[in-house]
């Protein structure tokens, strides 16, 4: 029995797109590795929605047999729009991943996040074979924590115990961020809430060190992962 609703038909993505011309040349790319049979791990942003439009194209007019693992709820909707069957790491593992980033630096290091996903969005890392992180130029930096915090997934009650760990490794700033279509602080993927915080210096050890702390459930820092990155210039 099919639902009589028009909210996942009508969905739409959420903000402007920034260079639309450079990420769809990104996106074509990302749908042309695709191969029937494929477990695909998707991430999130807005390359990654335009990719999932391509993909889509090719399912429809090749009848290629594909399954996604999302990092989100906004991008198992646009899955489910789309007509990309869904799938979990209950049933399978995924054959490759793309996903995007806030931040990559020289080592291919990463911050993420901005979204709230970063615990799955690791977990799919993880779990993944391959993984192609997807930027613009704006994206590209000399240095981790140039423009952006790192976010911190912590669970609600060891609020303040994480914040002064964190202090113990250095952070700061930290904040509690806050949300932009609600009153409060925002909500994770997984309901817990998000800190951003900022370094003097990012070591090496910098992600293990702040997984270490109880309560924290995940960081948006990304050291030492194997990852291919595909650049949509603005040129």
């Amino acid at each position: 029995m099919i639902w009589e609703s028009s909210l996942i038909k009508n969905l739409s993505w959420s903000s402007e797109i920034i260079n639309a011309s450079g990420k769809q040349k990104v996106a074509q790319q990302i749908a042309g590795m695709v191969k029937d049979g494929d477990v695909l791990g998707v991430g999130s942003g807005s390359t990654v929605y335009m990719a999932l439009l391509a993909i889509a194209e090719r399912i429809r007019t090749e009848k290629l047999n594909v399954l996604a693992i999302p990092t989100s709820l906004e991008i198992s909707m646009f899955c489910s729009k789309l007509g990309i069957p869904l799938t979990s790491l209950f049933e399978n593992k995924p054959d490759w991943l793309f996903d995007g980033a806030d931040e990559v630096d020289p080592n291919n290091s990463l911050i993420k996040g901005r979204g709230g996903a970063m615990f799955k969005e690791k977990l799919l890392i993880s779990s993944s074979p391959v993984n192609y992180i997807i930027v613009d130029d704006s994206k590209i930096v000399d240095k981790i924590g140039t423009n952006f915090p790192i976010p911190i997934e912590v669970f609600p009650q060891a609020l303040l115990h994480v914040e002064a760990e964190l202090k113990k490794l250095g952070a700061n700033s930290i904040v509690i961020r806050p949300a932009k279509g609600k009153d409060g602080p925002i909500i994770s993927e997984n309901n817990n809430l998000v800190l951003d915080c900022r370094f003097d210096e990012v070591l090496n050890s910098l992600e293990r060190d702040i997984k270490a702390i109880t309560g924290v459930i995940e960081s948006g820092l990304f050291i030492g992962y194997d990852l291919k990155i595909l650049v949509a210039s603005n040129s």
